[in-house]
């Protein structure tokens, strides 16, 4: 079973094609949570620049890149360690600390003489730790992340037409939207020792906003729960980009469009040879304060909306927490049984 890979090149062409791609994006989104599109129009050097900034940073010696790790944990921005997350916590399951390493970042640009952002100074629009020796991680980072944002917002645009909504609908939910993109190294030393008993790359989770753009090498890891339950291997198709929906999204939607619950999972092999596998996740999360309930197009007397409604502030800071102070999460989890 594979995801389905959905050509959103269409989306800027005739209005026939606009439904067509928001058809072929519902039928993915309730299937599986997850899909490949083509056709988004991320330019390819700002991946090649990601990737080669990334590299430089993750090189560098543990204590170097532990300059750039913020004070408190509740701070989504700068050098997380590996196994200083657990990202199960966040559905509620204990683990063994994740085998990844991370740079976080968010808005790189922001105006806090607007009384919304400056409330969110300390928190969600917190400024970017950035490494004090010179190199190209910044202007790496900020491209790529300006381009992703486009690409999530577009999205956006086609998951209006696909729920049957007016053209915009989403806008006012994501105009000033949380941002956070996360650029993860997965690394294998030789001779290391064997991962924990359940200890995984990252652990099984759902993602906690909208929407999700990852770019991800071709390389086998990332898995996520199928429609029978099963982990389905998901490996990136030449040139595209892997989406999938998060929390508040299937709360919008009673569930009828899932945020599948999906994790990355240690080499096969002998175990002892060396083994790199690199990504980039943004995460468009909403707006600190918009409120999400369930839309009226999704429930009925027969079918009631299955979560109360929450801003999508909170729900983001308490589902970060748990992972990060390695206990669970006490934010609404969508996940239920899944990927137990």
């Amino acid at each position: 079973m594979e995801i389905p890979v959905v050509d959103i090149g269409g989306w800027w062409s005739t209005p026939a094609d606009r439904t067509e791609v928001g058809r072929q994006v519902d039928a993915a989104a309730r299937e599986f949570g997850f899909f490949q599109i083509v056709g988004h129009r991320l330019p390819p050097e700002r991946v090649d620049a990601l990737v080669e900034a990334s590299n430089e940073f993750f090189a560098q010696p543990l204590d170097v890149k532990q300059q750039c790790t913020p004070a408190d944990p509740a701070i989504n921005r700068g050098y997380a360690a590996r196994g200083t997350e657990a990202l199960s916590y966040s559905i509620g399951r204990d683990a063994p600390p994740d085998l990844f390493e991370a740079f976080n970042i968010g808005e790189d640009d922001v105006d806090y003489g607007d009384p919304f952002y400056a409330a969110q100074r300390d928190g969600a629009f917190t400024p970017n730790i950035w490494p004090s020796w010179e190199c190209d991680l910044r202007s790496a980072l900020v491209g790529y992340f300006d381009a992703a944002r486009q690409v999530a917002l577009t999205l956006t645009e086609i998951f209006a037409v696909a729920l049957g909504l007016p053209d915009g609908w989403f806008g006012p939910f994501v105009d000033r939207s949380t941002t956070t993109m996360r650029s993860i190294r997965y690394e294998r030393r030789a001779g290391e020792d064997d991962p924990l008993p359940g200890q995984q790359r990252m652990g099984a989770h759902t993602d906690y906003g909208i929407v999700t753009v990852l770019w991800a090498e071709p390389v086998a890891g990332l898995q996520i729960v199928g429609p029978d339950g099963s982990w389905i291997d998901v490996i990136p198709a030449e040139g595209a980009l892997v989406i999938n929906l998060g929390d508040l999204t299937a709360q919008w939607t009673n569930d009828q469009w899932r945020s599948t619950v999906h994790r990355v999972v240690p080499p096969m092999g002998d175990g002892r040879g060396p083994a790199v596998r690199r990504s980039a996740a943004f995460f468009l999360d909403g707006n600190w304060d918009a409120r999400i309930e369930c839309l009226p197009t999704c429930c009925s007397v027969d079918d009631p909306p299955r979560y109360p409604p929450v801003l999508a502030g909170e729900h983001l800071v308490s589902k970060l927490m748990g992972p990060r102070l390695l206990r669970p999460s006490v934010a609404t989890d969508t996940a239920g049984d899944r990927g137990r």
